[in-house]
């Protein structure tokens, strides 16, 4: 039974979107646990008992999220036996239980892009059909591929899109190595931003709710909306950010390529015209240094385009007193 999209806990959308469900070794995978530590906690009552459907336990997205906070709270140095009374404590709604509604909807998806499968033979299809262990190992290691227990030809995609840009990458010439080493990269810069955004929405907006510890039910069922509202802005600001600098230098690659093709025509010869040292000073001032010429040549282009546009309506206006005149 493979992983599926997990529901958004919207209380009026929640029966018509998937959920996550997971056989015990996939629930280990996710998890960390090993299929027997799982057992063992289900033993000790610190994890409910699964669906029984047919012959199969299946286990859900509150299971991977229970497991995930026993391993947080043991990491935190506290025992199984407190451990499963603080558990009992939230599952009664002892003041903690919305805590465990923040912790989920953290640990949720961040985007609705759904994980997906390919077998070792599509996956050698789609990159020149050539085995490459070493870019598979690297592959895993970053997370762009997961192994399936048990199923050494199939692996799972967490993120089809990436998978589908390195594919690209790679058909348009750009070698393995290179796309891993720019994932490196890449990702170090997003985990920054990631990291600032954080810092950013805690200090302004759920600073508030994080004062007491725990945080009261009410204002942990707040956060985790507000966590629901605000998920999708960090990767609008991204988007809208890459695109504007995408645009700003791709078309300055651009004309750097062009004129380093060759000389420019004789009738394109440039002239060095000197300006005032105030007025380079104003110009630097306003829009940097770096960005000098090529804002003094664009107001110079639309000062010519304003006077063009101004002799053509004085033209007009001549020949039209003209005609009105005769």
């Amino acid at each position: 039974m493979s992983e599926q999209s997990v529901a958004q806990p919207d209380a009026q959308s929640a029966a018509a979107q998937p959920v996550a469900e997971y056989r015990i070794e996939d629930l280990a995978h996710h998890s960390g646990a090993t299929v027997r530590t799982i057992r063992a906690y289900q033993d000790r009552g610190l994890l409910p008992k699964p669906e029984r459907r047919g012959r199969a336990n299946v286990y859900g997205s509150a299971h991977l999220a229970r497991l995930r906070q026993i391993a947080d709270l043991l990491d935190r140095g506290y025992t199984l036996a407190s451990i499963k009374e603080l558990l009992e404590a939230w599952d009664a709604g002892r003041g903690l239980g919305g805590v465990l509604g923040l912790v989920a909807e953290v640990q949720g998806p961040w985007t609705d892009e759904e994980a997906a499968r390919i077998s070792r033979a599509e996956l050698d299809g789609r990159f020149g059909g050539e085995q490459d262990e070493d870019a598979l190992a690297e592959a895993v290691e970053l997370g762009v591929l997961e192994r399936v227990p048990g199923r050494a030809d199939e692996f799972l995609v967490p993120s089809p899109q990436e998978l589908s840009v390195a594919a690209e990458l790679h058909a348009a010439g750009v070698p393995l190595p290179a796309i891993s080493g720019h994932l490196r990269e890449l990702r170090g810069q997003v985990e920054h931003i990631a990291s600032r955004f954080l810092e950013f929405t805690t200090e302004h907006v759920f600073a508030r709710y994080l004062e007491h510890h725990p945080p009261t039910d009410a204002d942990a069922a707040e956060a985790a909306a507000l966590v629901r509202r605000l998920r999708p802005l960090a990767q609008q600001t991204v988007d809208a950010e890459l695109a504007r600098a995408m645009r700003l230098f791709a078309t300055r690659h651009l004309q750097q390529h062009l004129r380093a093709e060759g000389p420019p025509p004789p009738e394109a010869e440039p002239r060095t015209v000197a300006l005032p040292q105030e007025t380079i000073r104003a110009v630097d001032a306003l829009v940097g240094e770096e960005n000098a010429a090529a804002f003094i040549a664009a107001a110079t282009e639309r000062e010519l385009q304003a006077r063009t546009l101004d002799t053509l309506a004085a033209k007009g206006h001549t020949s039209q007193h003209f005609d009105q005149s005769t």
